[in-house]
Parts: structure tokens; sequence; C-alpha cells
């Protein structure tokens, strides 16, 4: 009889950014089928979820992959809704509130985060109780001087490929410390599991190391980038509009849905879009070809191609949850496409 490791991963009941939770369900011969694992319990009242005179609440499994790291192989990490204990989604449950999971949605989110040194509590590679340089040559760098971390990150991202997340490429950011990693998926809720699994690789990796991951989107106020996680997203009437006008519509729609894109696009996000350091304000909209100072940077690629392609929007926070911000981009989308 074989024993196999699944390993439920959640989110918590914290506001206003969620932190995630997972423990380890030991099964007899498990198929390796997502529709194989149980729906199990845990102590809500510990996570902010429920009361102590009601604590359970209910984890339902709705993705699957491989665990490459633990348990030699025959492990499995389960991402999972939280439910109440009458089967109802719990308030927290994110990915509950996807109306539309359309997966002629593709998406790319690029997922920035920042190293931190837990001595010193900042970014791996500042001096204690100083500065490094002015940021510049941190930015796809090489080198003891400049990048700070890379073993722990060419570790996560192996990782995350055995694993069977469509990882496209990671790189050094703009700040020292500041790291990226970008994955592509189809839909809401896939590309919400993904991103969410990859963090929570990442999050355990650096266990190893002693370092922690910090998805504040301003970690170290002052002149140094913030973190984001850019979204780019296409659909089919995109993949193939051959023409500039569509591409407009959708950029018009979203500037008259600001408040909406910015409720889900990440907490504490103001202190990162002021309008400095590749962002727009927060307060404010534009859209353009090549800007990375636009809330929308239309891709040199998509006009390349002959308008057909995809946007970025460059809004959503490091912080902010993938199912969330995707969902709100297929909304937005489609009423601009109406």
């Amino acid at each position: 009889m074989s024993k196999s490791k699944l390993e439920y991963i959640w989110l918590d009941g914290y506001e206003p950014t969620q932190s995630l939770r997972s423990k380890t369900k030991v099964i007899d011969n498990f198929s390796g089928d997502l529709a194989d694992a149980p729906i199990w319990s845990f102590d809500g009242s510990s996570t902010q979820q429920a009361e102590g005179n009601a604590s359970d609440c209910l984890l339902k499994p709705v993705a699957i992959y491989p665990d490459p790291d633990r348990f030699g192989g025959d492990g499995w990490l389960i991402m999972c809704e939280v439910l109440n204990s009458d089967g109802t989604p719990h308030a927290s449950n994110g990915r509950a509130t996807i109306d539309d999971d359309d997966d002629d949605f593709w998406f790319g989110f690029e997922q920035e985060y920042t190293l931190i040194d837990p001595e010193t509590n900042l970014p791996l590679g500042f001096p204690k109780g100083g500065f490094p340089q002015p940021q510049g040559p941190f930015y796809t760098s090489v080198g003891t001087r400049n990048a700070h971390g890379r073993e722990l990150v060419d570790e996560h991202l192996h990782l995350c490929l055995a694993a069977g997340l469509n990882v496209e490429g990671i790189n050094a950011e703009v700040m020292m410390g500041q790291w990226e990693f970008q994955i592509f998926a189809k839909g809401a809720g896939s590309s919400g599991d993904r991103i969410w699994v990859g963090r929570y690789l990442l999050e355990r990796t650096a266990e190893k190391y002693g370092i922690a991951i910090d998805l504040h989107p301003k970690p170290i106020k002052g002149d140094w980038n913030g973190s984001g996680m850019h979204a780019n997203f296409s659909n089919e009437a995109m993949r193939t509009a051959g023409n500039e006008e569509t591409f407009t519509r959708i950029c018009e729609a979203f500037g008259q849905n600001i408040e909406e894109h910015i409720a889900v696009y990440g907490a504490d996000n103001d202190q990162r879009l002021t309008g400095l350091h590749e962002t727009q304000s927060i307060d404010k909209f534009s859209y353009g070809a090549y800007d990375r100072g636009a809330s929308i940077r239309i891709p040199i690629g998509t006009i390349d191609d002959g308008w057909k392609g995809r946007l970025e929007d460059r809004r959503p926070a490091s912080n902010a949850d993938p199912y969330k911000v995707a969902a709100v981009i297929i909304k937005t989308t489609k009423k601009a496409l109406s």
C-alpha cells in the first residue's frame, strides 16, 4: 500500500491582504486525480475565518500539481477554495467571486516580489543601516554587487516548472533584492490557481534560505520602484483584431471603470501608483504605446503584428488577488466589445 502526501493550500481570512496556509494529508493509494482529493476541514478560528464556537471550515480542492520538492516525488500540491461548514463559499473565498471564468482569455501575470533579510528587515543586499547606490544597476543584473538571492530564485523557477506551472521567465527587477517571475494561463480560475501555487512555492523555498518574501507594493519608501503584478491579457477578438479601434475601445472602457479595478488591485497600492517609478497615479488613467508610465501599456508586439495581440494593465499590485484581477479584466473587456 502506497502513501501519498497531499499538501492542501488555501487563503486565510486576514484583511486587507490574505496569507497562504497549508497542511498535509496522508492518503493511501491516491490516484493523482483531483476528483479523488477529498474535501477536508480546518480550524477557521485560527485563521480569522470562523468563531471558536463554530470553527470548522472546509477545503474544497480546485487544482492539483505534483509536488517536486517534498516526499521523494510522492507528494501533491492541492489548491483549495474555503467553504463554510454548510458548503457555501466563505466570505474570504476570492475564487468563488469569479462570475465569468472564460478560458478564451489568456493571462500573463508578472509577479514581482522582494527578498527580505530577516536580520535587517531590508531587501537582500541592502547594507545594514543604510542604502545601496541608487537603482539602475540592479534590473536584469549579474554579479555579486548587484544580484542578490539568485540561488533561491533559480530553485523556485525549477520547482515551478517541475510542478507543471507555465512559468515563462524570471529576472532581477529594478530595486536591489527585487525579482519577478511570469506565469501564463487561461481563464481567471486557472490563472489565479497558478499564481497562488507559484507564490506558495516561493514562500516554501525561501524557508530553506532563511529569507522572507515581501509582496507589499512599496516595501521601501523613497526613490525605489514598488512591486506590481502586471496583467497581460487577450481574448480571441484581440488576438485577431487587426485594427487599432478594438484596443482603443478596451482601454477607454478601463478608464471608465477605475474604481472597480483599483478596488481589487491590491492593498496599499496608492503607495506605489504615484505617477513616478514607471507608474501612473492611482487616481488617473492613461494608455499608450510602449508606455511603462501609463495605466495600460500597448506592447510593441501588438502593434508590429498589425494590431493583434495583448494589452498590459500595469496597475495591479504584487499583493493583489489574481482571481479578482482576472475576473474584473474579463468583465470590463467584454463590456467594451459588446
